[in-house]
């Protein structure tokens, strides 16, 4: 988090936040919002007891005051009420990652040693918050020392949250079967993509572990779209905001269920940072727009995906037996390289779970190790 300094004028009775080279004024309405009095706030579940949607909007502070050295103030408002605030209950509202690691784009020659955890580490409580802040600045981690047996992916997956169970169950088998339901379990190449893109909300984490790979192919892939988008927006920066902000319908269909969503290529966060992409050839459809500007869209969408196969960009290994990979799906794109199936199995495991799991989790268990 950028650094904020907090000062006091008694005498204009302004709070004022120095942040990102600017002096920004504490608004009063602001304020009057983060009262912290047990009164209006329930301390075990921070959650108000009163409505600030309800306060005036004409809002003044009459008097404020430090009290040193408790980094405390107290703040009379217009409205009557008087109340004592915790300064360092502030900086929350000045921290735009909410507590979790920032983000690191990573290339093809990245040194991958940082993405390698060990599955009996993740009993602990300190492993556990090692591999989230690993997967939270690098959108993955690869766990090593995984049981090669059934329904081990869903113990590893419970450990960062709850799993997310869909229309192909609480987790998935990815082995060869022919006439199947989706490209993913047959024996073909499988370009980069981001699992799911029809679906509302999109599973924010996928889990695949290996419990048998006898085969010389079936190699898996994996591209951050951080650093992919990085490049194209230099390229092409145009076809960047179109991408970002021009919904894409995503189809997924079989006999039991027609799945439909719209949504733009390239993802981004409140902050309007790129947080990842919708990205799926298999599924997507071009929108209809004029024929100029469909052009350019297009000519992005093709070079995106160029980016993606490029080897500057992409992870090209073999997961082992016992090995599992647990990506952000919608940040660090994944595939496969075509196998033969008559060289013996390639059987894997997945299971979704949300992004906001490991975010939450993170967060809480980084407090209590540290008290």
């Amino acid at each position: 988090m950028k650094e904020v300094r907090f000062s006091v004028s008694e005498e204009s009775n302004t709070l004022l936040a120095q942040f990102n080279g600017q002096n920004i004024e504490l608004p009063a309405l602001w304020l009057r919002e983060r009262c912290q009095d047990e009164y209006h706030l329930d301390k075990v579940s921070k959650q108000r007891f009163f409505d600030p949607h309800q306060l005036s909007e004409d809002l003044s502070i009459k008097k404020i005051e430090s009290i040193i050295p408790e980094e405390k103030l107290t703040i009379s408002f217009s409205d009557d009420y008087t109340g004592t605030y915790d300064i360092n209950e502030f900086y929350a509202d000045f921290d735009m990652w909410d507590g979790t690691p920032a983000t690191k784009s990573w290339l093809s020659d990245t040194d991958k040693s940082a993405f390698f955890v060990q599955y009996d580490d993740l009993t602990s409580e300190k492993g556990l918050l090692n591999a989230l802040e690993i997967f939270l600045a690098y959108g993955l981690i690869i766990v090593n020392g995984v049981p090669e047996r059934p329904n081990a992916v869903l113990e590893v997956a419970e450990r960062f949250g709850n799993v997310r169970q869909t229309n192909f169950g609480k987790h998935f088998e990815v082995y060869t079967r022919p006439d199947s339901n989706d490209l993913a379990y047959r024996s073909v190449s499988l370009g980069p993509h981001t699992d799911n893109p029809y679906r509302d909300p999109m599973p924010g984490v996928q889990l695949l572990h290996c419990i048998q790979n006898e085969t010389t192919g079936g190699l898996s892939t994996l591209v951050d779209s951080l650093s992919v988008i990085e490049q194209l927006r230099k390229e092409d920066p145009y076809g960047v905001e179109l991408l970002s902000t021009i919904p894409v319908r995503y189809r997924h269909y079989d006999q039991d269920v027609d799945l439909i969503e719209r949504r733009t290529m390239i993802k981004l966060d409140s902050a309007n940072r790129v947080e990842g992409v919708a990205y799926s050839p298999r599924l997507d459809f071009l929108p209809l727009l004029e024929p100029e500007k469909l052009k350019v869209f297009h000519r992005a969408r093709q070079r995106l995906g160029q980016l993606f196969s490029d080897p500057r960009f992409e992870w090209r290994f073999k997961l082992e037996p016992g090995q599992l990979q647990m990506f952000h799906n919608t940040r660090v794109l994944h595939g496969r390289t075509a196998f033969d199936p008559n060289e013996g199995h390639r059987h894997l495991q997945g299971a979704y779970i949300d992004l906001d799991e490991p975010k939450g989790r993170y967060v809480s268990l980084k407090k209590k190790i540290s008290i």
